[in-house]
């Protein structure tokens, strides 16, 4: 099957610091795929160049055998690409329902954004009780929730999750956790980035394993965790 998400080569600088040196990767459609590391591997770095938000100084990045590198981010969105970012990013004065309003502006999803609200608060029933709540007075689990449904209102083909678990209770992190098996069982196409490595490795099709803007390891996801060099490294033992 070929891949939905091909990333070839891609080096990556922040003014003259390289960030990446020539991350490569694939993802199937209907798979679920993590990058683990820990902070300041590159994962966050990778996303954004998939979303156009930081420029490949060289490699190539396909989207269903198309070649999207330079082109604008609302044109990636507008292909079927979604991020939920690191830190949710939400505008805390905005109630939840306009917050989710906001993930609908693209002109493919604006005639379908009372169905899609919908399926968001079907998906997430707290969200639908706090509708006019503002999102800066939700707890980090329903802000969550919240930054995911808005990446959902844009009717996502393929789903990247930046650090979903960051900052969470060890009961929010099993929920967040839940929602990505959901979706995964659902067959939504989906780009992981945690540092939970345990977790994540137990959950995912297949993994990347990042340090210092290189992938250095990859492998099924159950198979990584049984790596000897990934327990003493990630998982403490």
């Amino acid at each position: 099957m070929s891949a939905l998400l091909k990333v070839e080569g891609i080096d990556v600088f922040y003014g003259p610091a390289q960030a990446l040196w020539g991350v490569s990767f694939e993802v199937t459609r209907g798979q679920l795929v993590s990058l683990v590391g820990t902070n300041g591997a590159g994962k966050t770095t990778t996303l954004r160049t998939i979303c156009g938000l930081n420029e490949a100084r060289a490699g190539r990045i396909f989207w269903d055998g198309r070649e999207i590198n330079g082109l604008p981010v609302h044109e990636i969105m507008d292909l079927g690409v979604s991020l939920v970012p690191e830190g949710r990013q939400l505008f805390p004065k905005m109630t939840v329902e306009e917050n989710l309003t906001i993930g609908s502006y693209l002109n493919r999803t604006k005639t379908n954004r009372s169905r899609n609200l919908d399926w968001v608060y079907e998906l997430f029933p707290r969200l639908s009780e706090r509708r006019q709540q503002l999102a800066e007075t939700m707890s980090g689990g329903e802000q969550q929730m919240l930054a995911i449904g808005r990446a959902l209102m844009q009717e996502p083909q393929f789903l990247m999750l930046d650090e979903p678990s960051l900052g969470l209770s060890p009961v929010l992190v099993q929920d967040i956790f839940r929602i990505i098996k959901d979706f995964h069982d659902r067959g939504m196409t989906t780009l992981l980035v945690e540092q939970n490595v345990s977790q994540t490795l137990q959950l995912v099709d297949y993994a990347y394993v990042m340090e210092n803007g290189r992938i250095i390891m990859e492998g099924k996801g159950r198979d990584l965790a049984d790596n000897p060099k990934i327990k003493e490294a990630y998982l403490g033992f």
